[in-house]
């Protein structure tokens, strides 16, 4: 059985393919049932953000977990298979690490270092297991993927600067204003990205209004009040897109939530005041019609992964150590995962010697009658110690070749020639 791992991000689909495939906390254990029923596949971890939709797996046959996979995401999504077959990716065995591990440590995300997706991939690997998906060999995978991902942070400077979509999103509005201060801001959504976008208004100096707006109540109160801000029911939007100068939204619904039509009727209202809108949402929230009323602008992740592309030169510089992390992980990984397969096989041998000492020792008990009872048990001692020597190096031999082609004959021969 092994790991792989079939997905797309950010960078192998367009938008509009994406958020098609994106999997909400709440459809996770449908989701995850419905791999766990096809054929080929035996563990499930679903990594599902606004930046990819990755599936994690365990599978006794490399082509029949991809075809697993892919057949789930184009049910999923209603969408063709040959729509999004050619922008699939996806990673075998150690590949399979070594792609999580970049996850995990920020090096493959739209902001790079982000600390966002750690809690995402631990999130993701949390929910599986709540439904019995993820089993021994994916929380062995994500419980050292999120080990590497603290490693990274705290032994390079991958971290510095901007470290969220959120951070950035924000910090794109201001650029594209000018400046943040005195501004009235609307925060649609209070989820992950809405905390995210809070903590960064937060740090804006001389920060207009901030208007929280969600579907619960209490999420929106608790979330403005982190900020001095205004709670909002989302029926009240109405009058908030006439005060605000920024629209910051990040929902986690299934669709559209503003079009065009929604936004005309209040323009009149704002005298000509400019309107931004920065839709950061997978799916989107704001139909892209939004963009060509009459003084709005309307910005989408595509525009933040180029916001954020132009500010990630000097992080970029981290990437090299990061990378040198991952592959010392990635051989730590291999070699913890081998050493693990193998020593079942060095306890059945060792088993299997002790049972044949023990038979022989009792066989000639009778024979031994004359001895005291301390030359009795330095007889047995003996014999202990000679089957401990001879069984050392073979022992030794297995572990140190464990994980290789060498390795897999010289478990069969001991397989063979024991009749384990």
């Amino acid at each position: 059985m092994a790991v792989v791992v079939v997905g797309l991000n950010h960078r192998t689909v367009p938008l509009e393919i994406l958020e098609r495939m994106t999997v909400s906390d709440s459809n996770l254990p449908k989701a995850l049932q419905d791999l766990l029923d096809r054929e080929h596949l035996t563990e499930a971890v679903v990594l599902s953000t606004c930046m990819r939709t990755e599936i994690y797996a365990v599978a006794a046959r490399y082509h029949g977990a991809m075809s697993d996979v892919r057949n789930f995401l184009a049910t999923w999504s209603g969408t063709q298979p040959e729509r999004f077959s050619d922008h699939l990716y996806s990673y075998y065995e150690d590949g399979a690490a070594n792609h999580l591990f970049q996850v995990a440590t920020g090096v493959d995300s739209a902001v790079i270092g982000e600390g966002e997706v750690l809690r995402q991939v631990r999130h993701a690997w949390e929910l599986a297991r709540t439904e019995q998906a993820a089993g021994p060999v994916l929380t062995r995978l994500f419980r050292h993927a999120i080990e590497v991902g603290k490693r990274a942070r705290s032994e390079t400077a991958i971290t510095r600067g901007i470290t969220s979509l959120s951070q950035a999103a924000v910090a794109m509005a201001a650029e594209r204003l000018g400046s943040l201060e005195g501004r009235t801001v609307l925060l649609v959504g209070a989820g992950e990205m809405g905390e995210g976008m809070v903590q960064a208004l937060a740090a804006v100096p001389g920060i207009g209004r901030t208007l929280v707006a969600n579907r619960t109540w209490t999420k929106a109160a608790q979330l403005a009040a982190r900020i001095g801000g205004v709670p909002l029911e989302l029926v009240a939007l109405a009058s908030a897109f006439e005060e605000a100068d920024v629209v910051l939204t990040s929902t986690g619904a299934p669709g559209i939530l503003f079009e065009a039509a929604d936004l005309e009727p209040v323009l009149p209202a704002r005298n000509g005041r400019p309107l931004l809108v920065v839709d950061i949402a997978v799916p989107r929230d704001v139909d892209a019609g939004v963009g060509r009323l009459p003084g709005v602008t309307l910005l989408n992740m595509d525009d933040l992964r180029a916001f954020v592309d132009a500010a990630m030169a000097e992080r970029r510089k981290e990437i090299p150590a990061v990378t040198r992390i991952i592959a010392e992980e990635v051989d730590r990984f291999s070699d913890l995962t081998a050493e693990r397969e193998m020593a079942p096989l060095v306890a059945a041998l060792r088993d299997r010697a002790e049972g044949v000492r023990a038979a022989e020792f009792e066989r000639y008990r009778n024979r031994l009658s004359g001895l005291s009872d301390r030359q009795r048990g330095d007889v047995e001692a003996l014999t202990r110690s000679l089957l401990a020597k001879v069984l050392h190096e073979p022992t030794v031999q297995l572990k140190e070749v464990a994980g290789s082609v060498q390795g897999e004959q010289l478990a069969e021969a001991v397989r063979v020639l024991f009749n384990l």
